[in-house]
Parts: structure tokens; sequence; C-alpha cells
């Protein structure tokens, strides 16, 4: 295997030139430069990155810290579009990444910080984690640079995209209004993700603006789920008949809140209405087709990845990105008759 040594040779130049040559040192005259590269290239030079990031003091890698990538979670496709959209960005760049699920019986054992540190990375996102992980504010409290997905939180050493989750709510329960709904239920995600949180605020905006009273009973909490928005589903349906549409805090939910309404022989959209959140693979296959608020998954994980980038190099103008969503009217909604 080809050492610098080797190089150092061949080119009639010591070893400390060749490293700071190859390590981009500004000091190392061009001419020099270029023939060391070119000695490197005819050697099949394949630079030690471990060595490398001990005396750089950087590895070059980022991590993709995610919680609950599991094969329900496949189903969504949620985790893999803003994957997808964080490895176009990181495949331009020279840096590595790194996956971490927290749901892994060997990374349970450890904090997040533990993570990112034992495997060197610059700098980690951080998606799907709850606001009550008392490793959460471990990393961001730490002096690793981060960016979390669907998390407001910034700071000096930490960034944060999302989209806008109370408008989109409010676009939402507004179409359902629009449509002559008055007794509209919703089926929240957990109370700890922010999501839920600016969600339930959107839904309350929405009915305020209508001047329509809230029904704190009509809200049942779901997981996220499609099981989860069958329970809550057949829970609220059977507990409130009178209610006649539903706002679904994820399409996973929705989903299962149409599967609830055919158990209980209720015709979606004839008799209900559902708009669900997100705007996965599915919705637009299912039957009736799901209308939903769409959210660009790929670009939340792509401005994620840029914002983590910026962090690194010092280049950082702000630290928070909201993208926009919007409406897909489809088959689960309809117009009220009368």
């Amino acid at each position: 295997m080809t050492t610098i040594k080797d190089i150092a040779r061949v080119a009639g130049v010591s070893v400390t030139t060749v490293s700071r040559a190859l390590n981009g040192y500004s000091d190392v005259n061009e001419d020099t430069r270029k023939k060391i590269a070119q000695v490197a290239k005819e050697l099949n030079y394949s630079p030690n990155s471990i060595a490398r990031s001990l005396v750089m003091k950087k590895s070059k890698t980022i991590g993709l810290l995610v919680s609950g990538f599991t094969k329900e979670s496949v189903k969504d496709n949620f985790i893999v579009e803003v994957l997808a959209g964080i490895n176009e960005f990181v495949s331009g760049s020279d840096y590595d990444l790194v996956l971490f699920n927290t749901n892994s019986s060997k990374q349970r054992e450890k904090t997040y910080t533990q993570l990112c540190r034992e495997r060197r990375v610059d700098g980690v996102i951080i998606q799907g984690i709850r606001t009550d992980d008392p490793y959460l504010h471990e990393v961001v409290e730490s002096d690793i640079p981060c960016v979390l997905i669907d998390i407001p939180l910034e700071s000096t050493n930490v960034s944060h995209v999302t989209t806008d989750n109370v408008l989109g709510a409010e676009k939402a329960v507004g179409h359902l209004i629009d449509q002559g709904h008055r007794t509209i239920g919703m089926i929240n995600g957990h109370e700890f993700a922010f999501v839920s949180q600016q969600r339930l605020e959107g839904y309350y905006a929405a009915l305020d603006h209508a001047q329509i009273k809230r029904h704190p009973s009509y809200i049942v909490n779901g997981a996220f789920t499609e099981e989860s928005g069958r329970e809550a589903a057949n829970q609220l349906l059977k507990s409130h008949p009178e209610i006649t549409a539903i706002f679904c805090a994820s399409d996973l939910m929705a989903i299962g809140a149409i599967g609830a309404a055919n158990e209980l022989n209720i015709k979606v959209p004839e008799d209900l209405s559902i708009v669900g959140y997100d705007d996965i693979l599915l919705a637009s296959y299912i039957s009736p087709k799901l209308t939903t608020i769409q959210q660009n998954k790929f670009q939340l994980g792509y401005e994620a990845a840029r914002l983590l980038m910026e962090l690194l190099t010092n280049q950082s103008e702000t630290h928070r990105m909201v993208l926009d969503t919007n409406l897909m009217i489809r088959g689960s909604t309809k117009q009220m008759k009368g």
C-alpha cells in the first residue's frame, strides 16, 4: 500500500511537504502541489482517513440520529425521504454520513453524546426524538454542532429545520370548515412531540377563526401509527357520533381512522370527512385517496444537512428554517349536504 513516504521519495520532497500539500495547506508552492498530486495519482495513493482525522482533528463525518426507525416506520417512508435529502446534500461534499438508530439495543445503552464522540462525528442531525428525552438536552447543551428536525431549539451550536405545522393544521381544519363541518374531531400524536403541540395549536386557531366552540373531548391522542389512529377514531366516533370530520396529525393515523370508520359502517367521505398530515406515498393509493397536508420531507433533510455544513464551516447566517406546506385535496373529504 502506497504511503506518503513513497510519494515524498518519488517526488523528491519531504514527508511534511507531501502531507501539507495533500491536506490543502496554502504554504505549499503550486507547482510542487501539482507534482505531488500527479505522483500520488500514478502511485494509486489512497489517504488513510482515520490517520488524517487524528491529524486534522476532524473526521469529515456527520451523523444522523433517528428514533423509531423500525419496520412500522417504513410504511410511512418519512425517515427514508428525510435520509434521501440529507444524502443528496452530503454526497456533493467531502463528508460521509453515519446512521444511528436510538432503538437498537446496543445504542440504547449509551447517551447520544457518547455515540457522537465514539464515532468521532463532526456534527449530527437529530430527528424523531421526544421532547422529554434527557439525552436530547445533553447533546444540545454539548459542544457538538447539531441540527434538529421538527424540534425548534437553537443556540450557537444548534440549528433547526421544520415546516410551518401551525399553519399546516390551520389549512387542514380550515378546509373542513369551508366544506360546512362544525363538529370536527382531532387525532393528535403523542404529547412529547413538538409537531403535536403545534398541530393542536393550528386546529384550535382554525376553530377560533370560524368562531366554532372548542370541545376538548373531541381530541384524542394517538402515537403516529396506523393502529393508534384506528383505536383513537373508534373511541372518538363511539363517544361523539355527532362528529362529521376528523383532522389527523399524521397520514398513518388517518389511514387507521378510515379503517375504523369502515368497521363502524360509517362511509368516508359521505358520512365522515378525514384529513391527514404529511402526504406519504400511501396517501394517494388508499381508497378513498387521502386529503392531506403535504410537507417536503426530502427538502427537510436537504436543508438540515446544509444548515449543519454551515455550522461546521462557521458560515451560519441563520439557525432556523421553516418550510411551507400545501393542502392536497383528494377523495376523503366532501362538502356537507344542506
